[in-house]
């Protein structure tokens, strides 16, 4: 088995992994053509990799894709599980984008940048103001309801299982480990919650992400999915990971069935 990674820190455990720079990438051809899998390729790669030499990548093409930015996102989980993403809308910044939210939504709800992670790009807006501020800096109105939670879920999938699942917690508006929140190993995950994911991302061929989950009245919402995710939760996160990675990459070549379902 030829590995090839392009993110050597995201390989770590990883035994036989060959490092070759992104940007090295074309001096390369002959190697990158005989390898087996390409991994962590930066986004601006994969056309070529994929499309031109023919090599199968990991993370999925679906998660590069479908993991892109909110939009992707949002719009891909819409259609595929509606009754489990929060009331969206993606609107243009300009004044009609913004004279629509004031009609049709309710102070207070959130905004997020289109592309940012690690809760970064996240903002409670609570007035006219805020939201004029907000979408002064964005190309893209994306607002979302606020949902009545305290804690979130973080469901992490590599290749087609779940191998961690866990509460965070934050002081404040924010929930994200980055963002000071902490994880909460002694509350139940509920099933539902984990089934929902599973079965999503097997559907939709995601095989390295984390997603941030919300529960209201106990019904799951998908907030969104990270294909590079954080490895700080609880302990042997990372052990787990690489193991997962490994046991994918060596043995489980053949997709999901086609005919995979999402449950709810």
């Amino acid at each position: 088995m030829k590995l090839i990674t392009f993110d050597p820190f995201r390989t770590l455990g990883l035994p036989g992994v060959r490092y070759i720079k992104p940007e090295h990438m074309h001096q390369h051809r002959d190697e990158l053509t005989a390898a087996d899998w390409l991994l962590f390729p930066g986004y601006w790669q994969i056309n070529s990799l994929h499309y031109v030499l023919k090599r199968p990548i990991f993370p999925s093409l679906c998660s590069y894709h479908l993991g892109h930015d909110k939009v992707e996102m949002t719009r891909a989980l819409q259609t595929a599980c509606p009754d489990h993403v929060p009331d969206t809308l993606i609107t243009a910044a300009d004044k009609y984008g913004i004279a629509q939210i004031l009609d049709q939504w309710r102070f207070p709800f959130v905004a997020k940048s289109v592309r940012s992670s690690q809760g970064m790009g996240v903002y409670l807006i609570e007035n006219r103001q805020q939201l004029l501020d907000y979408a002064a800096q964005e190309s893209v109105l994306y607002v979302q309801k606020l949902l009545p939670i305290v804690r979130d879920l973080r469901i992490v999938v590599v290749g087609h299982n779940v191998v961690a699942s866990y509460w965070r917690e934050g002081s404040g508006f924010l929930n994200n480990v980055s963002q000071g929140g902490r994880v909460r190993t002694d509350l139940p995950v509920p099933d539902s919650a984990v089934s929902l994911v599973e079965g999503l991302a097997r559907y939709l061929d995601i095989n390295h992400a984390g997603f941030d989950v919300a529960m209201v009245d106990g019904h799951p919402y998908i907030l969104e999915f990270n294909r590079l995710f954080g490895n700080t939760g609880i302990p042997e996160l990372n052990r787990n990971v690489q193991r997962a990675m490994h046991d994918y990459l060596l043995g489980a070549t053949l997709p999901p069935s086609s005919d995979s379902k999402v449950s709810a």
